[in-house]
Parts: C-alpha cells; structure tokens; sequence
C-alpha cells in the first residue's frame, strides 16, 4: 500500500516554561495581553506534520511518500528522513525561503503555546501529486495534514478530481480556515482525524452535525490524549481504543503525528481499525516520552512486549508478522 503524506516540514524550537500560562492570564486584560515568558530548556528539532507522520511509519518499517516545500537548508534532515525509509524525491525545494519553523513553549501543566513561520512551506501549493503518482506507480491513500493551506485545498480538489482515496486531517488549521475550505476538505475523505476540540470545531464550522460528517466520510477517528481514540463510521456503534498507560511524559509535541503514523501503518497492513488505533497509541505513547517529535525509537521487542500488555497477547501476535522496526 502507496501512502503519500503531504503536509509542513519544519524545523521545531521547543521551550519549557516552569509554571502555567493561565496563572500569568489576568481576566480583566485580556484585551491587552502583553507577556514574556523566561523559559528553562530549549530544544531544536526537526519536526513537521508530514514529516513526523512519515517519521513515525520507517520507525515501524513502513515505507512513505514525503510530499512538501523547503528550503536549500533541507539537506541534513533530508538524510535523516531518507534514513528512516522516507521517500523524500517529491520534496519541493525553494530557491528563496527558509524551511518552515515552529516555535512552541509548553508549561507545567502540558499547555502550549505556538507560533509557526510557514518560509518555503508557502510554495506547497505548486505542487502536484499526478507526478507522485506516476513516480512510484500510483497511490493508494494521500493523507491531507497541515500545510499551506492554498495547497492542502489543491491536494484535496486534486484528489477527488483523480480519485484518490485520501485522509483529511485539517488539525491546526481549522482555526485558520473558514467554513466553506473546511467542508471542502473534509467531504468524501476515506478518514478524517480530529483530536476532541478539533472535532467539535469541525462541526461549528461547516455547520454539519456529526451525523452529517460521518455521511461525508469513510471513518472519523478522534484522538482523545491519554483516554485513547474513539472510531466513528456510518450506521455503526462507536469504538473506543484505550491510550497505553505511560510512566514519564516528557513532550506532547508531535503525539497526535505519531498516533498517525501507527494509525496509517496497521492500515497498510490491511488491519482492522481496532488494530490500527491501538498500534496508534503504541507509537503516540513512545513519542511521549520523548523530547521532540523524532526523538523516540522503536525497539522491537519494547514495543510488542508494552502491546501485549495493554491489548493482550493475540493482539501483539497479529502486528508482529508485519512489524519491522529497525531495532530488535
């Protein structure tokens, strides 16, 4: 199974703020909010929706199609990607901008604050997925993630127009996007991801009940952080996956990516969707525990034996045929 993931590749500054953001946040000036806030630690990663996502599936020995715009200082991560079983020849290289930039502080409590800088990530919108296609010998699922977003209503008009399956998974830019975009990115995925806020922001802004969304959808999956994901689809009860119990969370940043990509990789593997929302919250646990979203590895062994003991033995049985992480 082809899967293309387009979306930003970025470059992530993350900040840790020891104390919270709502205790600085006074009622009464909101209208003027002015704060600085001295951080303790700051990491620099590399990171990117799409990149995470196609990070997270070679970590499980998932093979991937990068689809995304940088700039001319891409080649170490590139390296990096391509290292990881990421195709990266269909990356988009600017002759002008600087590759995108996230700069994120969390405080104690896992509450972020983010500001992105789209750079090269603006030039996405010339590109086109036929040539992909063609590339590697067709597609069987684009994922639509956070990207430039002329480009991510290009990919998906592109998509319907071509008949490729595609997932929708608008995230950070419903808040940019206004109803009529939404409901055009949306309408005939194959999966829309949401987490829970997303979800029922979705549904503000096309102005569709979740009965009309699962309509318009193959399956809704909505991430719930540390109480799993719940899987939605047409005419059938909703399933609930549980996350895996996690000792030491050290950066939220990139889980949801990481939940994707475990998500993607049981779907290539033509499992069910229970299986493919637990091995989700398999690689979303070990992306936790890690500082930066391409910073967790996947040891073989480590993740079948903490599988097996939140989903049970036959489960962890019927992802070790296809599992090939790259670290025993």
């Amino acid at each position: 199974m082809r899967i293309a993931v387009t979306g930003s590749i970025a470059t992530d500054h993350l900040m840790t703020f020891p104390g919270r953001f709502t205790d600085q946040l006074l009622p009464d000036q909101l209208a003027r909010v002015s704060l600085s806030f001295l951080v303790d630690e700051l990491e620099i990663r590399r990171g990117g929706i799409a990149a995470n996502i196609c990070f997270g599936m070679g970590s499980l020995g998932k093979e991937s199609i990068l689809v995304g715009s940088v700039g001319d200082d891409f080649a170490d991560y590139r390296s990096w990607l391509e290292r990881h079983s990421v195709d990266t020849a269909s990356v988009h290289v600017s002759e002008i901008h600087h590759t995108a930039r996230f700069l994120c502080t969390t405080d104690q409590e896992q509450n972020q604050i983010a500001t992105f800088y789209a750079g090269a990530m603006s030039e996405a919108r010339s590109i086109e997925i036929k040539p992909v296609a063609d590339r590697v010998g067709g597609l069987d699922l684009v994922v639509i993630s956070p990207n430039d977003p002329e480009a991510m209503l290009r990919h998906t008009d592109e998509c319907r127009t071509r008949g490729y399956p595609f997932a929708a998974d608008p995230s950070q830019q419903l808040a940019r996007m206004d109803g009529a975009d939404v409901r055009r990115l949306i309408d005939g995925a194959a999966y829309l991801f949401t987490n829970e806020y997303e979800r029922a922001l979705a549904e503000e802004k096309t102005g569709w009940t979740g009965e009309e969304i699962l309509s318009r959808v193959g399956v809704r999956v909505t991430t719930l952080g540390s109480k799993g994901v719940v899987i939605d689809r047409k005419g059938e009860e909703g399933l609930h996956v549980p996350g895996l119990e996690v000792e030491n969370v050290v950066d939220p940043t990139g889980v949801g990516d990481a939940f994707r990509a475990g998500f993607l990789t049981a779907t290539a593997w033509n499992l069910s969707l229970e299986r493919a929302a637990q091995v989700g919250c398999a690689v979303a646990a070990h992306a936790l525990e890690a500082a930066g979203p391409q910073e967790y590895t996947l040891s073989r062994r480590t993740f079948l034996d903490r599988f097996a003991a939140a989903y049970g033995s036959d489960a962890a049985d019927e992802i070790a045929a296809h599992l090939a992480c790259p670290h025993p």
